[in-house]
């Protein structure tokens, strides 16, 4: 299908598109950081159940506290996992000294800490949403003390 404005588009995008992930985040780490930090399926959720989400190490413990009620949804459940995992990661780089936003090649965002180990908090965070641990507040003091 012959669409000018979209070739025309494309064109001027296609250098955009051939960075990976990882190169992006190394131009716009801040820009990054605000993208990962939305969490927006989690913040609507324990909205729900009257907790509001503020970016500290206590709302991990007031997470941890939760009852599972998204258990109860399995097409959500992966999704309420992954923003789970964003958020512990938004938590880390927000309150650790030291540690930012990494994106593997793929795609994939961990944080580094300054130590250099990486903490995949998707994994993490799914971890929690399906099966309560590790505890998210205790993933947070591991990295702490890293």
């Amino acid at each position: 299908m012959n669409i000018p404005f979209l070739d025309n588009w494309r064109k001027r995008h296609d250098s955009a598109r051939s960075q990976s992930p990882a190169s992006t985040v190394g131009g716009d780490p801040e820009g990054v950081a605000e993208l990962l930090s939305e969490c927006e399926l989690l913040r609507a959720r324990v909205g729900q159940q009257g907790l509001e989400l503020d970016d500290t190490p206590a709302s991990l413990e007031a997470l941890d506290q939760l009852p599972p009620r998204w258990r109860d949804d399995p097409e959500e459940l992966p999704w309420l996992g992954n923003d789970a995992g964003l958020y512990l990661g938004t938590v880390i780089v927000r309150t650790v000294r030291g540690a930012v936003w990494h994106v593997w090649p793929g795609g994939h965002p961990v944080v580094r800490l300054a130590s250099g180990r990486e903490v995949n908090v998707v994994e993490a965070g799914l971890d929690w949403a399906m099966n309560g641990s590790p505890e998210l507040s205790q993933v947070y003091a591991e990295a702490a003390e890293a």
